[in-house]
């Protein structure tokens, strides 16, 4: 049988799922945490020692703090939906010219989908993490909502959860900012997690070197990957590149080619090789072409298609309008509704980096109403 108050906590060992354990006890829960193994090559018996390599130090931060705290805590492993899901994604995207979000699929495959799954069988109703984000009841849908500490807002990497999802949520930070959350930890007895500097690299990419885990985890990758011809827009060969995976858009350091004025990468094109060079000016766009929508309430969007799209994290969110598609059926586990399978978003004023494979956010005042993936930058 459930027990109402019993919570599963997703816990890294940092500040923000420690002191979400913390603000969770106080508030009556009974705490449960999970700590996951996504990508690494622990050994159990490394396990046993808690010592041996330092891929397992989170791990055993998280352990300690919830022994600390007297939790009971999981360690799951979830490295191979990980790599079907996640990782096979981020490798997929790459190859095709495109620049991945891992955090995002991450956030809904794996923090929630599986993390609920674990939940059900633990007897938790409810799980919670330690992102910055708030829920929100409106017009009988279940929003997530910008949070108290608007500089560390998550949301943009939360927008592909379901409604069910979010109705079994709790984030316990969402009325704090950074700093109470490190004055929390010191009053608690946590010094060394309030001084601890924040990670801002992909999980698995060691030095946060993409490059280099590309050519280790994909087959012939310098078969594949070779060298081909930078270009303008206008197609004139310009010099010579080293492999397409290898630039994102708006790059502009590190191109290997001198021109005489600053160039940026404005367009990939892995169909033909091509690498094409612009100005700064070039990579402003007013529309994009995005799918694989999802959408909390269809009904008010085609209502009132007037919307704030956020194209990256720390991007500003601009006014925008929504052009829809075609549509599908999304189901969700409370839910079957109609919504557009894609949408051209037009910007009211240009925005900088429209990028391929990267998520757009909607956002109506502070309530997330759906997100979906850039597919290209459109007229």
């Amino acid at each position: 049988m459930l027990k109402t108050k019993r919570i599963l906590l997703g816990m890294s060992g940092g500040i923000d799922s420690t002191v979400s354990a913390m603000l969770l006890q106080e508030q009556g829960y009974e705490v449960v945490g999970i700590t996951f193994r996504t990508f690494d090559s622990i050994k159990e018996s490394c396990l046993a020692r808690e010592k041996g390599c330092c891929s397992i130090e989170s791990i055993m931060e998280a352990k300690n703090n919830a022994a600390k705290m007297g939790i009971e805590h999981h360690i799951v492993d979830f490295r191979d939906i990980f790599r079907q899901t996640v990782i096979s994604n981020f490798i997929d995207e790459y190859m095709h010219g495109r620049t991945p979000n891992p955090c995002v699929l991450c956030n809904s495959h794996i923090k929630w989908g599986e993390m609920l799954r674990v939940a059900d069988e633990l007897g938790c109703p409810f799980v919670a993490t330690g992102h910055y984000a708030r829920l929100r009841n409106y017009r009988n849908h279940t929003y997530l909502a910008v949070p108290a500490d608007k500089h560390k807002d998550q949301t943009y990497f939360l927008w592909m959860l379901s409604e069910g999802n979010l109705r079994r949520t709790v984030f316990p930070l969402s009325e704090l900012t950074k700093p109470e959350v490190r004055q929390l930890a010191l009053q608690h007895g946590y010094p060394a997690l309030a001084e601890k500097k924040e990670s801002q690299e992909i999980c698995f990419v060691t030095d946060n070197d993409y490059r280099s885990f590309l050519r280790e985890n994909v087959t012939d990758y310098d078969a594949r990957i070779r060298e081909g011809n930078f270009i303008d827009a206008q197609g004139r060969v310009l010099g010579k590149h080293h492999g397409y995976t290898n630039y994102t858009i708006g790059q502009r350091k590190g191109l290997g080619i001198a021109l005489g004025h600053p160039a940026h990468v404005i367009d990939i094109r892995p169909e033909t090789n091509e690498v094409v060079l612009g100005t700064n000016d070039d990579l402003f766009g007013s529309a994009l072409i995005a799918t694989q929508l999802r959408l909390h309430d269809t009904e008010w969007l085609l209502e009132s298609p007037t919307v704030l799209a956020r194209i990256r994290y720390k991007s500003q969110p601009v006014d925008a309008v929504l052009d829809f598609h075609d549509s599908l059926d999304f189901h969700d586990s409370h839910t079957t509704t109609q919504s557009p399978a894609s949408a051209t978003i037009r910007f009211r004023e240009p925005v900088w980096g429209i990028t391929p494979g990267q998520s757009v956010v909607l956002y109506k005042d502070d309530l997330v109403i759906g997100g979906g993936i850039i597919s290209r930058q459109s007229p």
